[in-house]
């Protein structure tokens, strides 16, 4: 069984940084996309950075220059650098691992359980 273990998530002043980690854990021959969505108070989930086993990403415009999303395939760890933040940052953030080989078969769209960030002004 694959699981997602968030760590990260924190207070932080408006202009601060975060650093986000995700590692999966289990027996994992491969993830292909790993990424980042968040969800605020009231508000639908949504994607913040995703990154391909090839290096391709995708990030959501409103974070577009100021996060950046990494990762460590030998760790099976996925991380999100967070710089510039502001309030409307806040939210609980959502690791997730898509098309997962494992040696019990393919899984898709496995989820953590989220960290929370918070941005004061």
């Amino acid at each position: 069984q694959v699981q997602l273990v968030e760590s990260g998530g924190a207070l932080v002043q408006a202009g601060g940084s975060l650093r986000l980690s995700c590692t999966a854990s289990g027996r994992i021959f491969s993830i292909n996309t790993m990424g980042w969505y968040r969800q605020a108070p009231g508000k639908q989930r949504e994607l913040v950075a995703t990154l391909t086993n090839g290096g391709h990403t995708n990030y959501a415009d409103s974070v577009q220059g100021r996060f950046t999303i990494s990762r460590d395939n030998a760790k099976n760890t996925v991380y999100l650098q967070m710089n510039s933040l502001k309030p409307e940052d806040t939210a609980v953030y959502y690791c997730n691992a898509d098309d997962v080989t494992t040696p019990w078969g393919r899984f898709t769209n496995i989820w953590g359980q989220g960290t929370q960030v918070t941005v004061s002004s």
